[in-house]
């Protein structure tokens, strides 16, 4: 697990830090205060080509390393956790097509998700199919040399602002995931499909969260991932390869929360010293850091292996999704209790880096699906 940074990757970080640090730090409460979609961070990405990070070259990347991905989303995420699941969301919508397209569909969808002209989403989630998607109604339905899409679809992040969605739907119902289809769909040339934005979350308040309508879309089967009944297929190989992702803007938010604890202990004076000298509190921030240099350990790992295309990605990427998400959770509540009053106030940083960590123990799969997953590994192994 001795993962060392290349020289690209380690200018990469060093470079997003300084962007972060710089442009968009300064701008994390208000889009937080807010909730509103931050336009100039998809602009500022653009600029700086960020968006070519989770894509090969050929098609306007810069490496498609995970690894190189996730430090970035890692160096956003110690700042703004909604600005890192932008870079995240543009990778998870355009795996899909990444892993299962045609080189005709790579060359006409990729390089302007890779140049950011276009935004991406990814449509799995259905009001009755979360953690079970095989349970999902939306129907794609074959007519001639198109498909119809019926049905709706929840908690879509940048849903609402994507251009290219990858939607999952049932071309043969009742089979279960065995009749999960994948398709591809141009949002301007898509009548019926309407998004409604999401409001009053708990956390990312500036990330675009979207339920999703399709009433008679016509998507061309040329559009289609894979063959029919490879979807569901498709979408696990996607999430083994984006759950690191969440798990590096989990480590972000975590590592983000204890920078800012260690400077407020150093400087705030209880008892005539200050409380970075009282023991108590000290054995919280080592726990904190332990916590947190684990959870760097397990996600860069994961990203490597995917790298390596190992076979052993999927139950890596449950693991570090699965800690980096409770890290996260445990070190915000921490850095909140160590600035005491002001750590309650949106005043001070922390207190929302704890409502963003919430959301990294919940989405591309519970925290719960992720310890059936490693289990299941095992114990079938």
């Amino acid at each position: 697990m001795d993962i060392r940074l290349n020289e690209e990757q380690l200018m990469v970080q060093g470079s997003v830090r300084e962007l972060a640090r710089g442009r968009i730090a300064p701008r994390a409460a208000e889009i937080d205060e807010t909730e509103e979609f931050p336009w100039d961070v998809v602009q500022l990405f653009r600029q700086q080509d960020l968006f070519s990070l989770p894509f090969p070259p050929e098609y306007g990347g810069l490496s498609g390393s995970a690894l190189t991905l996730n430090v970035a989303i890692e160096e956003i995420a110690k700042v703004c956790a909604t600005s890192a699941l932008i870079l995240a969301v543009q990778a998870l919508g355009s795996y899909p097509i990444i892993l299962a397209g045609t080189d005709a569909q790579k060359e006409r969808w990729l390089p302007d998700l890779a140049s950011g002209r276009k935004l991406a989403a990814y449509a799995l989630t259905e009001p009755g199919a979360g953690s079970d998607p095989g349970g999902m109604v939306t129907r794609a339905i074959r007519r001639g040399d198109d498909y119809i899409l019926r049905g709706s679809k929840i908690w879509i992040t940048d849903g609402g602002v994507a251009d290219t969605i990858v939607v999952f739907a049932s071309t043969e119902p009742g089979t279960r995931s065995k009749g999960i289809s994948a398709f591809i769909v141009d949002v301007k040339n898509a009548p019926g499909l309407t998004a409604t934005t999401i409001h009053g979350k708990l956390g990312i308040r500036g990330s675009n969260t979207a339920e999703l309508h399709f009433d008679d879309v016509v998507v061309p089967a040329e559009n289609r991932l894979g063959e029919e009944g490879e979807g569901f297929r498709i979408a696990m190989r996607v999430l083994d390869r984006s759950r690191p992702g969440v798990a590096a803007q989990a480590l972000g938010i975590a590592q983000g929360a204890l920078d800012y604890a260690v400077g407020y202990a150093r400087e705030r004076q209880q008892f005539g010293k200050a409380i970075a000298e009282f023991q108590g509190l000290q054995f919280m921030i080592a726990d904190m850091e332990a916590q947190t240099a684990a959870a760097r350990a397990l996600v860069y790992h994961a990203s490597a292996l995917i790298d390596q295309k190992s076979p052993d990605v999927g139950h890596a990427a449950a693991i570090c999704k699965l800690f980096a998400g409770d890290t996260a959770m445990r070190v915000t509540t921490d850095a909140v209790q160590i600035l005491g009053g002001y750590g309650y106030v949106r005043e001070y940083p922390v207190e929302r880096m704890m409502r963003d960590a919430k959301i990294t123990q919940i989405y591309e799969g519970t925290n719960q699906i992720q310890r059936v997953v490693i289990a299941r590994d095992l114990l079938q192994g």
